[in-house]
């Protein structure tokens, strides 16, 4: 059986000017069954109308803040550096990948992308706008648990994890303000953030707040994200 193919949305570096990536992305998309490979930053829609074809599933990385001119706001002097080239390449792929149904598996940054794409807001900057005892922003090492969130046992999370509270690690500044329609939580913090949502209405459109590529090796929920994800990308393309 082939492999599905994993289209991933590369991190920026400015200073660099180059594209990189993680290799946790890569190795956890690997280690489900994935071939995963590294998107170019277009938001030209006949451009990426065939990539969004060719591909079987989409995954959403972690990376800088989103700007808040998406979401109807003024930018807080808090907010860090933005990277408009990432906005407009996810905003208008995620509309297409909406439109066509594909799998799609968002990390952190892609959370609060996939949010703000269906019509949700953002909190810019949590120690001013959203102070708590939670440790939101680790230090290293990225591989270990800094705080719990409890998973709603209505939700796909409940049945894939099998328990109600799991412990994550965390390392954001921005989180969920106003949930989008379309999507519905999962999981929330201790103190009430929305930590994983999903499309109800969508084959596999699912995002968490943490940072699953750090934590599949030594954790077996992280490694069940990734298995659930490239399953349903597999599982479109027997359809297709």
């Amino acid at each position: 059986m082939q492999k599905p193919l994993i289209g991933i949305t590369p991190l920026f570096d400015r200073g660099r000017d180059s594209y990189w990536m993680l290799p946790g992305y890569f190795l956890a998309l690997e280690e489900a069954g994935a071939v995963p490979v590294m998107l170019p930053l277009l938001d030209d829609e006949a451009a990426l109308r065939p990539l969004v074809d060719a591909f079987d599933g989409f995954l959403m990385t972690g990376g800088p803040d989103a700007a808040p001119a998406y979401y109807g706001e003024a930018e807080l002097p808090s907010v860090n550096e933005i990277c408009p080239e990432r906005d407009a390449a996810e905003m208008t792929l995620l509309r297409l990948l909406w439109e066509a149904d594909k799998p799609v598996f968002g990390i952190c940054r892609g959370l609060q992308m996939m949010n703000v794409q269906r019509g949700g807001t953002l909190i810019q900057d949590l120690p001013t706008q959203h102070p708590s005892d939670v440790d939101h922003r680790m230090a290293a090492p990225y591989d270990r648990t800094v705080h719990t969130v409890t998973v709603k046992k209505d939700s796909p999370l409940f049945t894939l994890f099998g328990a109600e509270t799991v412990g994550v690690n965390s390392s954001h500044h921005q989180a969920i303000k106003t949930l989008a329609p379309d999507l519905r939580s999962m999981a929330a913090s201790p103190d009430g953030l929305i930590e994983a949502v999903y499309a109800p209405e969508k084959r596999f459109y699912w995002a968490v707040q943490w940072h699953p590529e750090r934590l599949y090796v030594k954790d077996e929920n992280n490694r069940k994200l990734f298995t659930a994800f490239v399953r349903a990308a597999q599982e479109g393309k027997n359809d297709a």
